[in-house]
């Protein structure tokens, strides 16, 4: 079984490759495959759209990787506040801030909002409350990256108020989750 969700991770990985798109992840949740992909620049609703497509169409041509019961393809970004499941998500997230929940039966407090400092093959450090702390992957039972929404507007607002000379500025500064796209597998 985890040979055959290596070999559907790759797969998707090659098939968003091809699309200029980065998989972010993959997991397979009761009768639900969630895709999530990124680009440098961040994705729009018509990008996530046709990787659901051609992801869709990539799937049925090679049914032997995929989901063995009926499931539905769920394509989304990873949006503002990026989950953490793997070392690679950790380590792309160090330097910013992190909501993370420890297992129960972790020693001591469970949920801290704090910095990431560190990510390897192990676990990660981070420091909560002027404190530093090492945790091992198996205890960490969620995280996500933090978005600061006040820091967000008030460089936003700081932009519209001194405008560059002549530099135009192109697009929202603040760009919201992409709405998750499904199609019938």
């Amino acid at each position: 079984m985890e040979d055959r969700a290596i070999e559907l991770e790759t797969f998707l990985a090659e098939t968003c490759a091809a699309l200029h798109l980065d998989l972010y992840d993959v997991e397979l949740r009761s009768a639900t495959l969630v895709v999530t992909v990124d680009r440098p620049g961040g994705l729009d609703l018509d990008a996530v759209a046709d990787v659901a497509r051609v992801l869709s169409a990539a799937l049925d041509e090679r049914e032997e990787i995929a989901p063995a019961t009926h499931y539905e393809l769920e394509v989304s970004s990873p949006g503002l506040e990026r989950r953490l499941r793997k070392q690679q998500h950790y380590q792309a997230a160090i330097g910013a801030e992190i909501a993370l929940r420890l297992v129960s039966g972790a020693s001591g407090q469970r949920r801290f909002e704090a910095t990431l400092l560190n990510a390897d093959e192990r676990g990660i450090e981070f420091r909560a409350n002027g404190a530093e702390r090492r945790v091992g992957y198996g205890d960490i039972e969620r995280a996500h990256t933090i978005f600061d929404w006040k820091a967000a507007l008030a460089s936003s607002r700081e932009s519209a108020a001194h405008p560059d000379d002549g530099d135009e500025q192109v697009g929202d500064p603040i760009v919201g989750d992409v709405e998750m796209t499904k199609e019938q597998a």
